[in-house]
């Protein structure tokens, strides 16, 4: 484009401006395609920390989602197992009451029935989610019970507490579920009540012929046991309800801060289209305005 000296300074300017204004217009183009501020935390100014800060607290919010999911699947089955265990010891406590009733009972049938019944309560302990014992503590990739004649040795009445048949530790499983919150929800296969019930069945599975001592004992530890298996399930019910109330705020925060998230990052797509009109008449307007300027000329006010 040819100027002249005269009219240099006032079309240098009038062509800054117009530059100026096609500058905005591209950008404001990207926006409307886009439905975005910037397609980076450059194009955000001073808001860019804060989406940053938004971005890496949902993040943070997910892995308590993630966490608090696989828990709760935890959760949920050491209550089914659990549920199982409390139904055992009730057909124990019904074989033992029989037994206790009945003159004529055949002994080696109800140590055979206890025997069998011990092994089951070893298989419900040593359950298994996701490839991890779930009453081990935090030894997760030992089996917590072995009832093997090696290992757990036969009782004699009166007895005591016994745990010799657990192989796990003393870390009770827990979910960090928030920043602040941390939800415990292990339980162990050495808890007293799995020990009462381990130890009333021993009993019965290795005395014969069954005394009336060895059976009340038995009986009266199967008793206790139910009463104590029932704090263990309504534990680990809290426990759920807990994590699920914690995940259910972490989806409400994720919600909020996405939302936010979007109110800095987005734009309103419809204003961008209308100030796109302003200032395409703009720039019409500059262009049309410079090619005048270019053609004055002395002749022009002569003719």
């Amino acid at each position: 484009m040819l100027t002249r000296v005269a009219t240099f300074a006032n079309t240098d300017q009038m062509v800054a401006a117009a530059l100026r204004t096609q500058s905005t217009m591209a950008n404001q183009q990207i926006q409307e395609a886009s439905g975005l501020v910037s397609s980076d935390f450059g194009g955000l100014g001073s808001s860019s920390q804060q989406v940053l800060n938004l971005q890496v607290s949902v993040t943070r919010s997910q892995s308590y989602i993630d966490a608090a999911t696989l828990a709760n699947g935890k959760v949920e089955v050491m209550y089914s197992a659990v549920n199982s265990i409390a139904d055992l010891i009730t057909e124990f406590r019904t074989l033992l009451t029989s037994a206790s009733n009945v003159a004529s009972t055949d002994a080696a049938s109800v140590t055979q029935s206890a025997q069998s019944m011990l092994e089951q309560m070893a298989s419900l302990l040593n359950t298994q989610y996701n490839s991890g014992y779930l009453f081990a503590g935090s030894d997760t990739k030992t089996a917590p019970v072995d009832v093997s004649s090696s290992v757990y040795a036969a009782a004699t009445s009166p007895s005591s507490a016994d745990t010799s048949y657990y192989q796990g530790n003393d870390d009770l499983a827990s979910v960090r579920v928030s920043d602040s919150q941390t939800v415990s929800y292990g339980v162990t296969a050495d808890s007293a009540a799995f020990e009462q019930v381990m130890r009333a069945m021993n009993l019965v599975a290795n005395n014969s012929p069954l005394s009336t001592e060895t059976l009340n004992e038995a009986l009266d530890l199967a008793v206790g046991a139910i009463d104590s298996i029932g704090v263990i399930q309504t534990k680990l019910s809290n426990a759920a309800s807990s994590i699920a109330k914690a995940s259910s705020y972490q989806s409400e925060y994720q919600s909020y801060a996405e939302t936010l998230g979007s109110d800095l990052t987005g734009v309103d797509v419809a204003a961008v289209t209308a100030k796109l009109s302003t200032y395409e008449a703009q720039l019409t307007a500059s262009y049309s305005a410079i090619a005048k300027v270019q053609g004055l000329n002395l002749a022009s006010y002569l003719a």
